[in-house]
């Protein structure tokens, strides 16, 4: 593969952009990183391996993301937190006609109201994305987890 210094730059921004809006509970914002008709899902490493395709969340288009942000905000019980994501390691892995696919290392910690940082997840994200009206735009994030077991309620994107 070519030297695609300025390619890698603009993904790692995107991404950037990404865990930010998360970070900063801008989860109206989510779907708008991804085309209307990409998709998003969640699945344990163990799943991923195997190649069973059983995620713990899945979207399969921007319509189901923005109505699970309305729900998060209006229907959902859960603890209020905060998210830290840490990110590491884009490689593009590939370039095939306008798809860029990427692997990326995460970690995320969550903060709870009684003041507790604890490690909530770790793994991989596999992204193929594409550039949509001069934008970067995720077609697909695959979220892969490495252990089975999520500590709370998975409620908010990672």
């Amino acid at each position: 593969m070519e030297n695609n210094l300025q390619l890698w730059m603009e993904l790692l921004e995107l991404q950037h952009r990404y865990v930010a809006a998360l970070d900063a509970n801008e989860l109206e914002a989510w779907p708008a990183f991804f085309l209307e008709e990409g998709h998003y899902e969640i699945i344990p490493k163990e799943n991923y391996d195997q190649g069973l395709p059983v995620p713990v969340i899945y979207c399969r288009n921007a319509r189901m993301m923005r109505d699970r942000v309305v729900s998060l905000r209006n229907a959902n019980i859960y603890e209020a937190h905060t998210y830290r994501h840490a990110t590491s390691g884009l490689v593009i892995k590939g370039i095939e006609d306008d798809v860029v696919t990427t692997h990326s290392n995460y970690v995320v910690v969550s903060t709870g109201t009684a003041g507790d940082t604890v490690v909530y997840q770790a793994g991989m994200y596999i992204d193929e994305v594409v550039k949509h009206e001069g934008q970067w735009r995720y077609r697909s994030k695959k979220v892969v987890y490495d252990t089975l077991r999520v500590q709370t309620l998975l409620a908010t994107p990672i």
